[in-house]
This record gives C-alpha cells, structure tokens and sequence, in this order.
C-alpha cells in the first residue's frame, strides 16, 4: 500500500497537470473533442485522488490534515472537486482553465513535502474532524471559486464599458453566465460550510472538555457563513442581480481572508492544535 501511495503523490500533480492543459487548450481552440474529452480527464484525477487520500488515511490510521502538506493536497481536491460538482450541475463547461490552476499548484507543493506520518495526537484520528475539515475546505474552495467568477465579471463588465476586447475576453462566457457561475459557487460553499460548522459544533464539547463556542476560528467562520447567508437571501428573495450581488459576495469573501488571517495568525485558538 505504502509503494502504492507514493506512486500516486507523484502522479497526482501530473494529473492535474495534464487536465489543466486540456481545459487550456479547449479555452484556446474550442475544439469539439477537447470540450467533450476535458470532463473525463478531471473525473479520472478526482479518482484517483479520492483513492489517494483514503489510502493515507488507512495506512497512516488518520486523515491527512496532520499538517499543511496534507492539508494542501486535501484543498487541490477539494477545489478541483467543487469546480467539477459546478460543471456538472450549470453544464458550463468553458471556465475550468481559471481554477484547476490552484488544483495543480496545491497538489505540487503537497508532493514534494508531504511527510509519512503515523504519530499523531489522537484528537487528530477523529472521523468526525476529518469529515469537519473536508467540509470546510470544500465550502471555502466553493467560495474562492464564486471570487474569481466574480472578478472575471468585473473585468469583463469594464471592458464592455469601455468598448475594448482582446482574444482574451472574447473567450470569456457573457456576463450573465459569469454571474449565474459566481452564485452556484456562493451556492456550493455556503452549503458545504454549513455542514462544517454543525460537525464543528457537535464534535467540539466531545472532544475539548474546556472548549469555547466563542473560539476566534468559530466565531469568524459563522461570521462568514451569515455574510453569504445574506448574500444568498437578497439575491433570491429582494432581487438583487448583475454588480451589485457581484460586489457584495466579493466584499463577502474580503471578509472571509481577513477573518480567517486573523483567527489563525493573531487569535489563540483550540484549532491550533494540529
């Protein structure tokens, strides 16, 4: 098993390699057998990563969130995961290009430093914070996801402003995609970081006996959560569409960065246990 998962930590960043070049290349050329092939190519690295990552988990007997490394390739997964779920329900395929990037980033910095490691602090071999973990990070891919549709909204809406095109932006989806992409995206990750906090909420009085629900980590979480709750509320309910919901799901995710560079940089918290 152990031969096994070493193949597939050098392996993966190829994966994920090849299908970015797919996706680029289809952005580029638009070819019928790149846009129809680009779908198989991420459905075959997701599988194998999925392999991957339960592999570790049994060998090593915990989920790999142990430290940064394994928590970077958890996040190449959880975004190219994310992106893959939004292609399959908006069946819009043409966007992949701009986020399978960080997939492939994440999972190189993962396979070069990632360590086998089999001693760990027992709160770490819980099932329920390695779901909590997964589900968080699913729930901020799908966000980071929804900011960067929400900036290439944003350029594309001034170039049309301003009259002036590149092949660049010519390639681009219409606005209207781009804004339908960044709330399916808000979607996603609001749900996902919902089922993060209420693992969170009931895992955490089992396993810290002197926890605190005002914990800097949960607090600015929830604090995001009802951002985009909000978010999520004026666009379907009041109406809110185009810039403005653009604009305030961006600020959203501002605040997201900022909370979650405060709770871990400058705030003591029982997360900082791993």
């Amino acid at each position: 098993m152990l031969e096994t998962i070493h193949f597939l930590n050098t392996a993966l960043p190829l994966f994920y390699l090849a299908t970015f070049i797919v996706y680029f290349l289809d952005f580029k050329k638009q070819k019928k057998t790149l846009h129809n092939s680009k779908r198989i190519f991420l459905f075959l690295s997701l599988l194998f990563h999925l392999f991957y990552l339960l592999s570790r988990t049994f060998e090593f007997s915990h989920v790999p969130i142990t430290n940064k490394f394994e928590i970077f390739t958890i996040l190449a997964f959880s975004i190219a995961c994310s992106y893959f779920l939004l292609e399959l329900f908006s069946d819009i395929r043409g966007t992949g290009v701009f986020i399978l990037g960080f997939s492939v980033l994440f999972q190189i910095a993962s396979s070069l430093f990632i360590e086998d490691l089999i001693e760990v602090r027992e709160v770490l071999r819980s099932p329920l914070l390695g779901i909590h973990v997964f589900s968080a990070l699913l729930g901020f891919a799908g966000l980071t996801m929804a900011a960067v549709y929400g900036v290439l909204f944003q350029l594309l809406y001034k170039r049309i402003k301003l009259n002036t095109f590149g092949i660049f932006f010519e390639k681009l989806p219409s606005l209207e995609t781009l804004e339908k992409l960044n709330f399916y995206s808000v979607i996603i990750g609001f749900i996902l970081l919902g089922i993060a906090i209420g693992i969170g909420v009931i895992w955490l009085p089992v396993a810290f006996p002197d926890y605190s629900y005002l914990d800097p980590k949960l607090v600015s979480t929830l604090m995001v959560w009802i951002v985009f709750g909000i978010g999520i509320f004026m666009k379907i309910v009041i109406g809110w569409y185009g810039k403005k919901v653009i604009n305030f799901f961006l600020v959203g995710y501002t605040i997201a960065l900022l909370s979650m560079f405060l709770s871990n940089v400058l705030a003591k918290s029982f997360h900082s246990f791993y």
